[in-house]
């Protein structure tokens, strides 16, 4: 059951992201959420991870709108912490017309908390070329 229900807040929460709906994207989290994104800086926390008008602003950047969806999650749980991770695709078109059609790696921990499961924290990241170049590597297929 409890994998069900922490799928779901996960599921939920790629819904309401691919609708644009930053209210929804944000009650998916904890209020003392750590977010390791893929945008700088490094971590994300609190209220600046659940920051909604940066979250529509970022919508806004997309031409009707963004899917980012964990396929295939693998879960730990135990008692009422819970780690899903898998790999993440991000599709759709940039306003300035840009493709973008990534894969990238994603953990997500959550909490229950008075009954709810909640994200505590989250990681998201691509793998860097190891060339010296510092570049990361987006175009990966799984």
């Amino acid at each position: 059951m409890s994998e069900m229900e922490v799928l779901a807040v996960i599921r939920a929460q790629e819904d309401a992201n691919a609708e644009g709906d930053a209210l929804a994207v944000v009650d998916a989290m904890h209020a003392d959420v750590v977010l390791f994104d893929l945008p700088p800086p490094l971590a994300y926390r609190g209220e600046q991870a659940r920051d909604i008008e940066g979250l529509k602003a970022w919508f806004a950047t997309w031409r009707n709108g963004v899917t980012v969806h964990m396929a295939d999650p693998q879960f730990m749980i135990d008692g009422d912490l819970a780690v899903a991770f898998g790999l993440s695709r991000m599709i759709g078109m940039k306003t300035d017309g840009t493709e973008v059609d990534s894969w990238s790696r994603r953990t997500i921990v959550l909490r229950r908390i008075a009954g709810s499961w909640k994200i505590v924290h989250e990681h998201a990241s691509f793998p860097m070329a190891m060339d010296g170049s510092g570049r990361a590597v987006t175009d990966l297929l799984p």
